[in-house]
C-alpha cells in the first residue's frame, strides 16, 4: 500500500472534486437504475452508473485507474446510444453531450494524477484526447442551434391546377383559408424560391388591442384582404381596417364584448350584396358575447338592414344549466357568459352566414348545444338550423324550447363546395370530453366526425366518423380542405381532407363521405375497470393509405432529458404509468396519454398546394398525463372550484368524475418526450407519401416556466405549432406560428428552408397573402405573442414584401 493510498489529502483538489462528483452522478444513476431494470426498463442506467461511481471512488482517492474505468464507461456508452438511437441528433444529446463534457474533464485532470497512481510518465495523448472531446462538446452545443432529424423522401410531385374559386378570388384573401374551400393556396408567384431571401418588412401596425394572455386574449387571427384593404380582428374581437399597401389604419370598431374564457377571433367573414344593396360590402364579425355583427366594409358603422341595427343575438335557442355540484343537467338556464363563445368567426356561403361555437367543453354535462345555424346575410334572418340531437327542428325551436343541449359542436373552421351545395363541419365532442358513460346514443355517432350538409337546406347529407367513443378530446379541430386530387387513371377524384389531432389525415368523396385513401379499424386498448359506467370501443379507426404525422406509438427510447439523470427519471415515469399505445383508456390512475388532448394537428389546418398536389401542415408532440378523479374527492380538494373550462383540471360536474390534464414532463421542466416537439410536415396527395418534416422553430423566446425570464438560447428543437402554412404558386410555404418569433419560408417541394424574417413578438397565428393596389405581393401575419409567453404580448401586424424596385 503506497502512502498516497493511506493519505487521500495528498490527492490533486480537482481530481478529487472530479472524482466525489463522480460519485455522487454514478450513485443517482445505480440507483434509479436499478429501479428501472426491475420494472422492466433498460439496464444501461444501473450499469453504467456502477461503472461511474466506481470511476469516482478510484480518482476522488487520486488513482489513475479511475480515469480507465471512466473512459470504458464513455466507450460503452456511445456504442449503446448508437445502438439504442442511431444517428439521430436530439436523442443521442442526453446519451452523449454531458457524458462526453466529463470525458473531457477525466482526460484533463490526468496530470494532476500522481505518477505512483498508475499515471503514465507522458500524459500529452490524455491532453491532447482532452481537449478534443472539449471541442466535441462545443462543436455538439454549437449544432444544437441548427435543424436536425429532418425527413426528406424522393417524392415527384404530380402537376395539378388551380381551382376556379381560386381563381375567381384574385389578388384577394375572401376567407379564412383564401376562400370557402380552405386550401390557403395563392396562385402567386412574384414571391418565389429564387428571390424569397430577399424579402422585406413593408410595414408595420399596431391595432391598439394588446392580446393579454393573463385575461384569456390569444392573438390568432388570419386577416382578410378585399379590393385594397385588410381586415384584422383581435382577441376582444374589435376589426381595424387597414390600407393594403401601408398599414395605415382606416377605421376601427370596438363591440365591447366581453368573456370570462377563451377570448380569440380567428376570423372574419365578408359578403358583397351587390350595388343595389345601400349597406355595400360588408364585414361580419362574430364576437365573443356571442352577437353576429355586420359593418359596412368602407366605413366599419353597423348596416342598419341587417338584424336589429346591424346585431344578432346568437344566444337565441340556446340554454344551458349552471355549472355546479349537485345541478340537474335537464334543467334549462340563460347561456353563461363563455360558456358558449365564436371563436373562429362566420363563414359566408353564397349568401348565407354559417355558424358553429365554440362551448366550455369540460365543465358540466347539459352544456350549450353544438347546433349549426345559418343566417340571411343579407338581412341577419335565421334561415335553417342543424341540430343533431332533435332533426325535427330545422329553423329556431318551438316556444319555450331549445336546441339539444351538450350536443357534438363545430368550433374549428368550415369548408365549402359552391357547386355541390355542401358545407363540410368538422366535429368536436359531446360535453364533456373525458367519461362517454352517460352519452346519449347519437353523441357517439357525431363525436369527432366529418358531416356534410346541405347549405341551402341544412339537411344532412352524409358524415365520416374518424374514430369510435372518444374520451380523450380528439375532436377534429382542422378546417376541412377541398382539393381535386389524382385518381390514379389520368383524371381527379373530388376529396375534401380533413386534419386530426390524432396525425390521421382522411381524404373521402366530397359528394359521398366514402374513403378515397384506405381507412381500416384496429383492436383498441381495453379499460382497466376503474372508471365505473364507462364502455370502450372495441376498434379504432386509422386512416393507413396516406401517411400519418407523427401517429406512432412511444416507446422508452423515446424518453427524453438535457442529461442522463433526466432522461432516466422520465423513463422511470414511461414505465411507471399506464400505457397501451394510442388509445389508452382514461382512468384513476395517472396514465400516459399520446398524442395528447391539444394534438397532433390543431386548429391551424392544413394548405394544399393545387397545382402540386402537396397536403403541408404543421403539428405539436406533447403526451400528457390523465387523471380521473372521482367525485367525492373533487369535491372535497376543490370545495369552491373555478378554473377555465380549458384549463390542467376540468370538473365536468354531472358526472361521476372530474379529470387533470398535465404535460408529461421531467422534474426539471422539460418534455419527456424526445424532439422535435412541433414539426412542418408535407404529404403527396397523390401517393399519399411523407415528403418532407422540418423541425418548426427554436426555443431562442421560450419563456422558462415559473421563473418568467427568457434565456434567449435559439436550440433548434422544433416546438409546438400552432398556427398554420400557407402555400403558394411560387413554390413556397410561410408558416409562422411556432414559439419563436419568426415567419419562415420552405421549398414546398423539398422542405429547404429557404428564409426566416424576424417578428416583434410571437405568431399564433396562420399567415395571409395578397396583390397589393401596387402590384407587389405581401406575405402578411398578426404577431400577438406565442402561447404561454408572458414577456412579449403585443398587437402587432407585420406585412413582409420584396424590396421596391
Amino acid at each position: 500500500m503506497t502512502y498516497s493510498d493511506t493519505h487521500p489529502q495528498n490527492v490533486n483538489l480537482l481530481v478529487r472534486i472530479v472524482g466525489i462528483v463522480l460519485i455522487f452522478i454514478g450513485l443517482v444513476l445505480a440507483s434509479g437504475g436499478a429501479y428501472l431494470a426491475a420494472i422492466g426498463g433498460s439496464w444501461y442506467y444501473l450499469l453504467a452508473g456502477l461503472g461511474i461511481a466506481t470511476a469516482g471512488h478510484f480518482l476522488a482517492r487520486g488513482r489513475f485507474i479511475g480515469a480507465m474505468i471512466y473512459l470504458a464507461v464513455f466507450a460503452l456508452s456511445c456504442i449503446w446510444a448508437i445502438w439504442e438511437s442511431g444517428f439521430d441528433f436530439w436523442p443521442l444529446v442526453p446519451r452523449l453531450v454531458a457524458p462526453i463534457f466529463i470525458a473531457a474533464a477525466v482526460l484533463l485532470i490526468v496530470p494532476l494524477i500522481r505518477p505512483e497512481q498508475g499515471r503514465p510518465e507522458d500524459t500529452r495523448p490524455f491532453v491532447l484526447g482532452g481537449l478534443a472531446m472539449a471541442l466535441a462538446f462545443i462543436g455538439y452545443f454549437a449544432m444544437m442551434f441548427r435543424p436536425h432529424d429532418i425527413i426528406r423522401n424522393d417524392v415527384a410531385a404530380v402537376p395539378g391546377a388551380v381551382s376556379a374559386t381560386t381563381t375567381a378570388s384574385g389578388d384577394n384573401w375572401y376567407s379564412y383559408g383564401k376562400t370557402g374551400e380552405g386550401t390557403r393556396y395563392a396562385p402567386f408567384d412574384q414571391i418565389n424560391r429564387d428571390n424569397v431571401k430577399d424579402l422585406e418588412v413593408a410595414w408595420t401596425a399596431r391595432t391598439g388591442f394588446i392580446a393579454d394572455q393573463s385575461q384569456n386574449y390569444q392573438d390568432q387571427n388570419t386577416p382578410l384582404y378585399v379590393d385594397g384593404t385588410l381586415y384584422q380582428c383581435a382577441a376582444n374581437s374589435a376589426v381595424t381596417a387597414l390600407d393594403g399597401v401601408t398599414g395605415e389604419i382606416k377605421w376601427q370598431f370596438d363591440p365591447k364584448a366581453g368573456s370570462p374564457a377563451w377570448k380569440r377571433c380567428r376570423t372574419l367573414g365578408y359578403f358583397d350584396p351587390g350595388p343595389a344593396d345601400q349597406c355595400g360590402p360588408r364585414i361580419l364579425l362574430t364576437t365573443t358575447d356571442t352577437r353576429l355583427f355586420a359593418l359596412k366594409a368602407a366605413d366599419g358603422l353597423p348596416c342598419e338592414s341587417f338584424g336589429t341595427s346591424g346585431v344578432v343575438d346568437l344566444t337565441t335557442g340556446m340554454a344551458q344549466a349552471t355549472p355546479h355540484a349537485g345541478v340537474d343537467p335537464e334543467e334549462n338556464g340563460p347561456v353563461i357568459p363563455g360558456f358558449l363563445v365564436q371563436t373562429t368567426g362566420p363563414f359566408v356561403a353564397r349568401d348565407k352566414i354559417i355558424l358553429g361555437a365554440w362551448v366550455g367543453d369540460n365543465v358540466s354535462l347539459g352544456e350549450p348545444s353544438g347546433a349549426v345555424r345559418a343566417y340571411d346575410a343579407l338581412t341577419g334572418q335565421q334561415v335553417w338550423a342543424w341540430d343533431l340531437g332533435n332533426p325535427a327542428i330545422t329553423n329556431l325551436p318551438p316556444e319555450g324550447e331549445f336546441y339539444t343541449k351538450g350536443t357534438p359542436n363545430v368550433w374549428s373552421a368550415m369548408a365549402f363546395d359552391t357547386d355541390l351545395n355542401m358545407v363540410y363541419l368538422p366535429l368536436g365532442n359531446a360535453t364533456p370530453d373525458y367519461y362517454g358513460g352517460k352519452r346519449r346514443p347519437f353523441d357517439d355517432e357525431y363525436n369527432a366526425a366529418l358531416v356534410a350538409l346541405d347549405f341551402n337546406t341544412g339537411k344532412e347529407v352524409w358524415r365520416f366518423r374518424t374514430m369510435n367513443h372518444d374520451i380523450w378530446d380528439y375532436d377534429l379541430p382542422s378546417q376541412p380542405n377541398i382539393a381535386d386530387i389524382p385518381d390514379g387513371n389520368g383524371g381527379t377524384v373530388p376529396v375534401v381532407i380533413q386534419t386530426t389531432k390524432r396525425g390521421q389525415i382522411f381524404v373521402l368523396d366530397r359528394r359521398t363521405g366514402t374513403p378515397i385513401k384506405t381507412v381500416e379499424e384496429r383492436p383498441a386498448p381495453k379499460g382497466d375497470g376503474t372508471a365505473e359506467g364507462e364502455y370502450y370501443a372495441e376498434t379504432q379507426i386509422y386512416s393507413t393509405g396516406i401517411a400519418a404525422v407523427d401517429a406512432d406509438p412511444l416507446t422508452e427510447q423515446q424518453m427524453w432529458g438535457a442529461t442522463p439523470i433526466d432522461q432516466m427519471l422520465c423513463r422511470i415515469l414511461f414505465r411507471t404509468y399506464p400505457y397501451d399505445g394510442d388509445f389508452t383508456t382514461q382512468s384513476t390512475t395517472p396514465t400516459i396519454i399520446y398524442p395528447g388532448n391539444n394534438g397532433g394537428i390543431n386548429w391551424g389546418s392544413a394548405t394544399v398546394d393545387q397545382e402540386r398536389n402537396i397536403l403541408v401542415t404543421a403539428d405539436m408532440r406533447m403526451p400528457v398525463i390523465g387523471t380521473l378523479i372521482a367525485r367525492a374527492h373533487f369535491e372535497k380538494d376543490n370545495p369552491n372550484f373555478q378554473g377555465d373550462p380549458h384549463g390542467e383540471l376540468s370538473p365536468q360536474f354531472g358526472l361521476p368524475y372530474a379529470q387533470s390534464v398535465v404535460n408529461f414532463m421531467s422534474p426539471v421542466g422539460i418534455p419527456c418526450l424526445e424532439p422535435p416537439w412541433g414539426t412542418v410536415t408535407a404529404v403527396d396527395l397523390a401517393s399519399g407519401k411523407l415528403i418532407w418534416q422540418h423541425p418548426a422553430g427554436t426555443a431562442k423566446d421560450v419563456t422558462l416556466p415559473g421563473l418568467g425570464i427568457q434565456p434567449g438560447i435559439g436550440f433548434y428543437v422544433g416546438m409546438p405549432a400552432l398556427g398554420g402554412p400557407i402555400s403558394t404558386k411560387g413554390g413556397l410555404t410561410f408558416h409562422g406560428g411556432t414559439q419563436d418569433y419568426y415567419m419562415r419560408a420552405y421549398n414546398t417541394e423539398t422542405g429547404e428552408l429557404l428564409w426566416e424574417g424576424s417578428l416583434p413578438s410571437g405568431a399564433q397565428s396562420t399567415p395571409m397573402t395578397y396583390i397589393g393596389k401596387d402590384g407587389r405581393q405581401y406575405v402578411v401575419t398578426t404577431a400577438g405573442g406565442a402561447r404561454y409567453n408572458p414577456n412579449d404580448w403585443g398587437d402587432y401586424i407585420v406585412a413582409f414584401a420584396l424590396p421596391k424596385e
